[in-house]
């Protein structure tokens, strides 16, 4: 809901002023029943003193209205329009931006590098998803291991982007099925021992299938994805639990 500006707020000094004429009191004797210093009860009237939760609470005695809070709201209303009008949106473009897309993490991990310039952070925030403006959402063909299959979330977007990255930098021969099939057998021959799995990229890109290891991002729960490169098709892991079985599992034969 859009902050809305009052035609005209009154400094709590009106109201104060008003109660005391109701009662025939000075400010003098305002200050003494609160037992404050005659300046202060200056002050506040004058609205050049901020009403705090303790001259609340000694307004609200004095008065006799038992509402302290009552005091606060009319100083926090009265100094919120005394604020020039906000026409730098940083931070409503920076609470969409962070509230899209995991911005932390892709800065924190130098997916993207970091900036304290908003236009630069959204440049690169849309560079990395291949996307043209904030409103326009990631998308892109592949099948994932993943909690839920319906929809992916910014975090999970994020990790498939960056699988796309690294592939895209990984080098394969041309594809072949016939050397995928034989590819998959002698990486099942390799899972007896595990030393041997970090042969499994080669022997994959010797079939033309690009295998790349992609650091598991807390709270994305998604454990590997599959997608084409145009005519390559690429296996990314996370490796959520850095287990050999799991691992293997990847590769197994239903």
């Amino acid at each position: 809901m859009p902050y809305r500006v009052p035609a005209e707020v009154f400094p709590p000094g009106e109201f104060i002023r008003d109660e005391l004429e109701a009662r025939g009191w000075t400010q003098g004797d305002l200050a003494q029943i609160m037992d404050r210093p005659l300046q202060v009860v200056n002050e506040l009237i004058a609205g050049k003193k901020q009403i705090t939760p303790e001259t609340a609470r000694g307004l609200s005695r004095a008065f006799g209205d038992g509402d302290p809070l009552y005091w606060m709201q009319l100083d926090a209303a009265y100094r919120l329009a005394q604020l020039e009008p906000d026409k730098d949106k940083s931070v409503d473009r920076r609470a969409k931006l962070y509230s899209l897309f995991p911005v932390r993490e892709l800065m924190k991990r130098r997916w993207i590098e970091p900036s304290k310039n908003l236009d630069v952070i959204e440049h690169r925030v849309c560079r990395f998803f291949r996307i043209k403006n904030l409103d326009e959402r990631p998308v892109f063909a592949h099948a994932a291991k993943a909690l839920q299959y319906d929809e992916r979330t910014a975090l999970q977007w994020a990790w498939l982007y960056r699988a796309k990255e690294l592939a895209e930098g990984t080098h394969s021969s041309p594809y072949s099925e016939r050397k995928l099939r034989e590819a998959l057998a002698k990486i099942r021959m390799l899972l007896i021992a595990p030393e041997e799995i970090r042969q499994v990229p080669r022997i994959l890109a010797e079939a033309g299938v690009r295998f790349v290891v992609v650091e598991f991002l807390p709270g994305a729960k998604i454990d590997g994805a599959t997608f084409w490169l145009n005519d390559v098709p690429v296996i990314a892991l996370s490796i959520r639990f850095d287990r050999v079985n799991n691992f293997g599992s990847s590769f197994a034969t239903k």
